[in-house]
């Protein structure tokens, strides 16, 4: 089943971790986050039943994320989502649909939490 275009109509930020190096003159530059790419997307927030058992097993996933397929986005578990002003953390790699794997790819998400830290 293809994705409408209306399931898909939250529109997240994308953002990249980039490590900091050392400038020219051998100053220490700081690690940021930077842009990576604005993306339409369906959030959904766990069930109550879905987070009660994700906490059972130690997990901290929150919610899930489905973008439509695209070979050329390349989202890993680096980055990070900005949707509403709130910050999630990439908990998984794409999982892309059952049907025919091009339509639409699922990530799981977690609320809060910082991944990176120097």
């Amino acid at each position: 089943m293809a994705v409408k275009a209306g399931e898909l109509h939250h529109r997240v930020t994308i953002e990249s971790y980039v490590k900091g190096g050392r400038d020219d003159d051998g100053y220490e530059l700081p690690s940021e986050w930077i842009f990576y790419k604005k993306v339409y997307a369906k959030i959904t927030p766990l069930s109550t039943k879905d987070l009660l058992s994700a906490q059972a097993a130690d997990s901290e996933i929150t919610a899930r994320m489905k973008v439509r397929y695209n070979a050329g986005l390349d989202i890993d578990t680096t980055m990070r989502i900005i949707w509403k002003g709130r910050v999630f953390a990439i908990d998984s790699q794409g999982l892309d649909d059952s049907d025919t794997g091009v339509e639409y790819t699922t990530f799981n998400l977690s609320a809060g939490v910082e991944q990176h830290k120097d």
